[in-house]
């Protein structure tokens, strides 16, 4: 993560630019391989770490517009994780590295959107692109599946848009690590390759270039 701070002033820009209703910002769950416990690797959404900076699974955020009010939804983990992964820091702990003071169990956020609805106020989200929040968005807005994109938020989409299409000092600091890493694991599997390699043997050895730079 980066300093809390620019976290901080991402939501304050975003805010500029929405000024009005209620802002939805979804992560990213687990997907399944072939039982539940088996997943893949886990990737969060983009936006949701660009704002927020929390690489879990299951998590989601709102905002309000018009107050400023912040609360991202989460659960801890219970004892029957705890077995397997050991102790986890509390949901409120990492949301406060991002600036976040106010943190609530995921359960809670079908009645913060149910209020917004009552009064009317628009509630802002990105087109959803995963199954899982497509299935969450029906339940939590009673969104059909076909209409989620057309009723997503443009003026959230042109905000989001025009806040990352533009890079931070800190961000730029990351790309060039990460084209530093490309750079080192093409030029090291050029120069183990050998007559008769096989393309996988390649790939693997790539992978282990940025495994052990704790990139993958």
């Amino acid at each position: 993560m980066f300093d809390k701070q620019v976290y901080i002033s991402r939501r304050k820009r975003l805010l500029e630019q929405v000024k009005d209703g209620v802002i939805l910002l979804l992560g990213n769950s687990e997907a399944s391989c072939n039982y539940l416990d088996n997943q893949y690797q886990f990737r969060q959404d983009s936006t949701f770490l660009y704002f927020f900076g929390l690489d879990k699974p299951d998590l989601a955020a709102v905002i309000d517009a018009e107050t400023g009010e912040e609360t991202v939804f989460g659960d801890d983990v219970d004892i029957d994780d705890i077995i397997w992964m050991g102790p986890q820091p509390l949901i409120a702990d990492q949301a406060a590295e991002a600036g976040v003071a106010k943190t609530a169990p995921f359960a809670k956020l079908a009645d913060c959107l149910k209020e917004a609805q009552k009064k009317g106020r628009t509630i802002h989200f990105l087109p959803p692109y995963r199954n899982h929040n497509k299935i969450l968005l029906f339940k939590l807005l009673g969104i059909g599946f076909d209409e989620m994109k057309a009723r997503a938020s443009v003026k959230l989409i042109k905000a989001v848009v025009s806040l990352r299409h533009a890079k931070e000092p800190c961000e730029i600091e990351e790309i060039e690590k990460a084209c530093a890493l490309g750079y080192a694991m093409h030029v090291t599997a050029m120069k183990m390759m050998r007559l008769g390699m096989r393309e996988q043997e390649g790939v693997g050895i790539m992978e282990g270039v940025c495994k052990g730079d704790g990139m993958l």
